[in-house]
C-alpha cells in the first residue's frame, strides 16, 4: 500500500529544494521580463503567483510555474503593437480564462499523446541550451540575455556567438567563483556527510561564500572584484509610492480591440502546449513516478494567470528549467514549489540589497550542473542502444530544440515519430511475400481486431502483391471493427479485379455492417466485478457441477 503523500509532510527535503529553485528563479524572472520589455518586477509578480498560487492549485509534486521564456518574442512584439503594457495585460487576463475553459472541456488530455523519446529529446535539447545560455555568466560576460532559450537571441545574435563574444570578456574573479560554486555543488551531491544535511543545499552554501567572497575582494581592492553589472539585478523601491508603482492593473477598456483577443488566443495555444510539455517532462522525472491530472493544470495555470496579469505580473507557464532543478534538489512534494513563492516574495520585500549582492556566476554554476544532469551522455546511449525508431525521434527534437526553440522541436520529433508509426503499419501489419508462395498454395489474410485506415495502404500493397489464379481467404472472424474505405478496398478486390486475374476470393466473418460504437474503442476493458455477484456466480458455477456429476 502506497503511502499518501501530505503537502507539508516532506519540509526536510521541500525546503531545501525550495531554496533551490527561488535562486534559480530570481534572476530568470528579472531577465525575462527585461527581455519581455516589460517592467523588471512583472516577471517576479509572475514568479511569485505562479510558485504559491498554481502551486497549491495543481497536482503536479514537482512541476514549478513562473515567466516563459519561450513567451518572450510574443510578449515583446505584441507590447509595441497594442501600445501599453497595460492592454498587454488584458490578454494575459483573457489567456487565463480560455485556459481555464481548455481545463473543464478537458483539454488538457492531449498530452498523453507526447512520446517519451520526444519529452527526453526535449529535455535534453534543454539542458544543452541552459548550459550554453550560462556560460557566458560563468566567466563574467553578462549582457542581457538572460531569459532568451531561443537559439536566435533578440539582440540579434544566437546562443553560439554568446558564447563566442564572452572568450573576450573573461572576468577572473567570476571565473574564480563559478569554479568555487560547481566544486562545492559537487562535493555536496557526492560527499555522504555533507549529503545529509538536507536543511542546507549545496546552492545556498555556494551563494554564501560566492558573497563572502566578492566582499573580500572589494574590501582588499582586489582584481578579482565582481562588480554590480555582474551581480543580480533587483529594483529596490525607495518609498512607498515606487513601491505602488510596481502593480499594473490591466486596461478594460481596450477589450473590443481585435489584437487583444488575437494576442489572448496567442498567448493561451502557446502557454498551454509549453505547460502540457513540461507536465509530462515532470512526471518523468518524479522519482515516485506519480502522474499529474493535466486537465486541472490548465485550470491552475488559467487562475495564475488571470491573477498574475490583474496584478501587473508576465504570463506563465509550467517551466522545465524552474522544474529540473526542483526534482535535481530532492523535491517530495508541491510544497517546495509555494516555498519558492513564498520566498520570493519575503526577500523581495524584505532583503533586495543583500539579494542584490549575489554574483550571476554563482547562480550560472547552479544552472550548469542541472543543464548536465538534463543532457547527460547516458541519457543519449540509452536512446542509442534502444534503435533507430528510438534514437532518431530523440535526437532530432534535441537537435531542433537547440537550434531553433521548444514548440518547433517537439513539432519536428512528434511529426518523426508519426512517420515511423505509419511506416510500421505498412509494413508489419499484412505483408505478402511472393517468394514464399508455390503454386497451389492458399494464401491467407488475417485481419487484425481493429482495421483503421491507417491500415488501408499495407491492405491494398498485400493485394496487389497476389499473384494470377491464386486462391485467397480474407477471415474478419476476429475483427470487431473495419473502416468504411478498407470493405470498399476488399469488396473491388472481390468485384473486380480479382475476377481479371482469376483470383478466387474467399470472405470469412465478414459482417453485414461494422459501427465504430462496437469496435474495441467503445468496448468497456477496465469493470468492477463485486463480491456479492462474485460469490453468486461461484455458487452457481458449484451446484452446475454438482448437477453435472
Amino acid at each position: 500500500m502506497t503511502k499518501k503523500t501530505t503537502l507539508f509532510g516532506s519540509l526536510k527535503t521541500d525546503f531545501p529544494s525550495g531554496l533551490v529553485v527561488f535562486l534559480v528563479a530570481l534572476p530568470l524572472c528579472l531577465g525575462i521580463a527585461l527581455a519581455s520589455n516589460a517592467p523588471p518586477l512583472s516577471g517576479v509578480i509572475s514568479g511569485i503567483i505562479g510558485g504559491i498560487v498554481v502551486g497549491f492549485l495543481s497536482k503536479s509534486h514537482i512541476s514549478v510555474s513562473g515567466p516563459a521564456a519561450g513567451l518572450t518574442a510574443i510578449v515583446l512584439t505584441v507590447i509595441a503593437t497594442l501600445g501599453s503594457f497595460e492592454a498587454f495585460l488584458l490578454s494575459v487576463f483573457l489567456a487565463g480564462v480560455f485556459q481555464l475553459i481548455l481545463g473543464f472541456i478537458r483539454a488538457g488530455s492531449i498530452s498523453n499523446y507526447f512520446p517519451s523519446n520526444v519529452i527526453e529529446g526535449m529535455l535534453a535539447g534543454i539542458g544543452i541550451i541552459i548550459i550554453l545560455k550560462q556560460l557566458p555568466h560563468a566567466v563574467g560576460f553578462d549582457a542581457d540575455f538572460e531569459g532568451d532559450e531561443s537559439f536566435v537571441e533578440a539582440a540579434g545574435g544566437n546562443t553560439f556567438s554568446s558564447v563566442l563574444g564572452a572568450l573576450n570578456y573573461f572576468h577572473l574573479g567570476a571565473i574564480f567563483i563559478t569554479v568555487a560554486s560547481i566544486t562545492i555543488l559537487i562535493l555536496w551531491d557526492k560527499v555522504p556527510a555533507l549529503k545529509k544535511l538536507k536543511l542546507v543545499p549545496g546552492a545556498l552554501v555556494a551563494v554564501i561564500v560566492s558573497i563572502i567572497l566578492n566582499e573580500i575582494f572589494i574590501r582588499t581592492d582586489s582584481r578579482l572584484e565582481i562588480v554590480q553589472t555582474h551581480l543580480v539585478k533587483l529594483p529596490v523601491p525607495q518609498s512607498f509610492q515606487e513601491f505602488k508603482g510596481i502593480f499594473v492593473t490591466p486596461d478594460f477598456s481596450v477589450i473590443r480591440n481585435v489584437e487583444v483577443w488575437i494576442t489572448a488566443a496567442t498567448i493561451t495555444v502557446v502557454a498551454s502546449i509549453e505547460t502540457l510539455l513540461c507536465i509530462e517532462a515532470s512526471d518523468r522525472m518524479d522519482v515516485q513516478k506519480r502522474y499529474t491530472d493535466t486537465n486541472n493544470e490548465l485550470k491552475a495555470q488559467g487562475i495564475g494567470n488571470m491573477i498574475s496579469s490583474l496584478l501587473g505580473g508576465l504570463p506563465m507557464t509550467s517551466v522545465v528549467v524552474r522544474s529540473s532543478a526542483n526534482a535535481n534538489a530532492g523535491a517530495k512534494t508541491k510544497a517546495s514549489t509555494i516555498l519558492h513563492g513564498v520566498l520570493l516574495l519575503i526577500c523581495v520585500l524584505t532583503i533586495p540589497a543583500l539579494l542584490n549582492k549575489i554574483p550571476l556566476a554563482t547562480l550560472a554554476a547552479v544552472l550548469i550542473l542541472v543543464g548536465y544532469k538534463l543532457a547527460k551522455p547516458a541519457t543519449v546511449m540509452h536512446f542509442w542502444h534502444k534503435g533507430k525508431y528510438q534514437f532518431i525521434p530523440f535526437i532530432a527534437t534535441l537537435l531542433a530544440v537547440v537550434f531553433t526553440d521548444l514548440l518547433k522541436g517537439v513539432a519536428l520529433g512528434m511529426i518523426i515519430s508519426v512517420i515511423f508509426i505509419l511506416r510500421g503499419n505498412l509494413k508489419r501489419a499484412y505483408n505478402f511475400r511472393k517468394e514464399e508462395y508455390a503454386e497451389g498454395d492458399i494464401i491467407h489474410i488475417d485481419l487484425a481486431q481493429e482495421v483503421s485506415f491507417l491500415n488501408k495502404a499495407a491492405i491494398k500493397t498485400t493485394l496487389n502483391s497476389i499473384p494470377e489464379n491464386s486462391k485467397v481467404v480474407i477471415d474478419a472472424s476476429d475483427t470487431v471493427y473495419i473502416a468504411h474505405d478498407v470493405l470498399d478496398l476488399i469488396e473491388e478486390f472481390r468485384d473486380v479485379k480479382a475476377k481479371e486475374m482469376n483470383i478466387k476470393v474467399k470472405l470469412r466473418g465478414f459482417k453485414e455492417a461494422y459501427e465504430l460504437e462496437n469496435s474495441a474503442l467503445g468496448k468497456q476493458n477496465v469493470f468492477v466485478e463485486h463480491k456479492e455477484r462474485k460469490n453468486k456466480i461461484d455458487k452457481e458455477n458449484t451446484s452446475a457441477d454438482a448437477d453435472t456429476l
